[in-house]
């Protein structure tokens, strides 16, 4: 069992300047209750309202990220708090940096074997027709560095696709677009070393989208997953490894299409998953006989530096 009072005082990190403020207030809140609720001595911490380096004085030994895309996820707080000598949870700078961009991300996964879906990376003078010729439609345009599905838009035809472009650029400089794979949607975590339970991921007509993950309940989540004890096992090996060659460490969750005929494919490596009542890395944790309050609890276990 562990001595929550070792923690000494900790910062719940939520909110910040992202697109994704609002899903880190939720998460950052819930994070906060259950860890009171432990025994912790945890209090909220909006870097968008205090500056960072007040951590330190006043007197915050570790934190919990909760803090969702950029500024969060993206090794920018992990600087700021490996600087302060604060412990702090989740991945350090260069994965969390690497694994929030699923361009290079896709590199990376590339060159270690892990399976990924074909893309390429748009520019503003690219020919949609070579890229519809080489990915085919439907394809996904997203941008390189956002999280939640923000900007990410799925193209039938060829006169979808400069709009699109065009709405993911407004989000970042980098886009890519990704040949769509068709297949059942689902979610691998990584709790320390071990791979939790897939969960099963049912949209209504596939919309995964921003609105549906947090503020409907048309969404259905399904663990244990429905796929076949191999086929999970081979998912969950392949997850180890994707975390793995990131630098990932503490938690994360990867996304990953499984086809019909059986073949996978991982779409991206999230390093501060959500933690909201939607979210997929508690739920896959309670399948292991974990609730939130120990879930919440063995991540911030294993905070560090670095």
């Amino acid at each position: 069992m562990t001595d929550t009072q070792n923690f000494g005082k900790v910062a719940v990190l939520m909110g910040g300047n992202s697109a994704e403020r609002e899903i880190s207030l939720i998460s950052g809140h819930g994070v906060l209750e259950a860890l009171r609720s432990a025994g912790v001595d945890a209090h909220a911490f909006d870097p968008a309202e205090i500056p960072v380096w007040e951590l330190k004085a006043r007197g915050f030994g570790r934190a919990f990220i909760a803090l969702h895309g950029r500024f969060g996820e993206d090794g920018t707080i992990q600087g700021a708090l490996e600087a302060l000598g604060v412990p702090y949870t989740g991945s350090g700078v260069m994965a969390s940096a690497l694994s929030m961009d699923k361009w290079r991300t896709k590199l990376v996964w590339q060159a270690a074997g892990v399976p990924t879906p074909r893309y390429r990376l748009l520019t503003p003078n690219v020919s949609p027709s070579d890229v519809i010729d080489e990915l085919g439609l439907p394809l996904i345009i997203k941008p390189a560095r956002e999280g939640s599905s923000i900007g990410v838009a799925k193209v039938n035809t060829p006169a979808e696709f400069a709009p699109a472009f065009e709405a993911a650029r407004q989000c970042d400089p980098l886009v890519i677009a990704e040949e769509f794979v068709s297949g059942r949607e689902l979610t691998a975590a990584v709790l320390g070393d071990v791979a939790l339970p897939l969960v099963r991921i049912d949209a209504p007509e596939g919309k995964y989208d921003y609105q549906n993950k947090y503020f409907t309940d048309v969404v259905s989540y399904h663990c244990p997953a429905g796929v076949t004890p191999d086929v999970e096992a081979a998912i969950q090996e392949s997850a180890l490894r994707a975390f793995k060659v990131l630098g990932c460490k503490g938690w994360a969750r990867a996304d990953v299409i499984l086809r019909e005929d059986g073949s996978f494919a991982f779409l991206e490596m999230n390093t501060a998953p959500g933690m909201t009542n939607h979210s997929l890395v508690p739920i896959a944790a309670r399948a292991a006989g974990i609730d939130y309050a120990t879930l919440c609890v063995r991540i911030l276990e294993m905070a560090s530096i670095g």
